[in-house]
């Protein structure tokens, strides 16, 4: 591996860190475990419910932990879960868990928005842009080393 890229990867992955330690800092912030903001997130980002799949998939919490944050804001009042057919159930948000998505994931959303409004939307197309072009390379190298080739 080249030092320049050596370089370019470490940059990387230091922002990356940084993104993730300012999420964890604002759900601290305000009141909530990172598990239960991501769960919070997601429902409040598609209204008030969700499919319990839906939330697994887009959260990347491992199912024992999105099991047990859910069991937590299921006994504090904040979601109730509904089955929905024989293999899924949907998590929605009560009376008192909308006012806390409110208060929590919906000032998080406002914050994400207010940056995003003060790009230039060349910038916000040109960040989407290139971040989903390095999902996508990642995922194609991934699926490479799972079948044993390198990448």
């Amino acid at each position: 591996m080249s030092s320049h890229n050596l370089k370019v990867i470490k940059r990387f992955n230091h922002l990356q860190s940084e993104l993730d330690a300012a999420y964890h800092e604002m759900s601290m912030t305000l009141g909530m475990s990172d598990s239960a903001m991501i769960i919070l997130y997601t429902i409040y980002e598609e209204g008030e419910s969700c499919l319990l799949q839906d939330i697994c998939r887009r959260s990347g919490l491992s199912k024992q932990t999105l099991n047990s944050a859910l069991r937590k804001l299921e006994a504090e009042g904040t979601v109730c879960l509904r089955p929905t057919g024989t293999r899924n159930k949907n998590v929605c948000l009560t009376e008192e868990g909308k006012l806390l998505a409110e208060r929590t994931a919906g000032r998080m959303i406002k914050a994400e928005n207010e940056i995003f409004d003060a790009w230039s939307q060349a910038d916000v197309q040109k960040h989407l842009e290139l971040t989903e072009r390095f999902l996508r390379d990642f995922k194609e190298k991934t699926k490479i080393m799972k079948t044993g080739g390198e990448p």
